[in-house]
């Protein structure tokens, strides 16, 4: 159960197909939620995801910056439901951070965060920079590490 990093063009068929089937259940299905979830900013981004049996468990999707916001940025962020609870959250994360620091090589991470999350990402030093606001019926808050 290790971490695949890959680029959008090094995805096999069967990975995108599967990381789009469950970034679709968890944001769309599970949080009934019906918006757009293949939004065109996976091409330019880098998926990080943890396999188990060959399904995708936990996911985030590292937006280089210029793609959602000036800074480099993380979203669909996810922990299938029975993983959750594991500590594998908080592994994604930090893989997530480690690698716009280390390998896209920026300072600053820009994220737009459930709000129930505020805690989790205030965790990693991610301080909220916008009032709470609903996106897509659902209250988020914009937050920013500077490193």
């Amino acid at each position: 159960m290790g971490w695949k990093l890959k680029a959008f063009d090094e995805l096999t068929n069967i990975e995108l197909y599967n990381l789009l089937k469950e970034r679709t259940l968890v944001f769309v299905v599970e949080q009934n939620c019906p918006y757009l979830e293949v939004d065109g900013k996976d091409p330019s981004s880098y998926h990080l995801f943890k396999e188990d049996n060959g399904e995708i468990i936990a996911y985030s999707r590292i937006l280089p910056a210029g793609v959602s916001y000036q800074e480099a940025s993380i979203g669909r962020v996810f922990v299938k439901k029975e993983y959750r609870g594991q500590g594998i959250a908080e592994e994604l994360l930090k893989n997530s951070l480690d690698f716009i620091q280390n390998e896209l090589k920026e300072t600053n991470v820009k994220i737009q965060a459930q709000d129930y999350l505020r805690k989790f990402y205030r965790s990693f030093g991610f301080q909220t920079i916008s009032e709470t606001y609903l996106e897509d019926n659902i209250p988020h808050v914009d937050m920013l590490l500077q490193r």
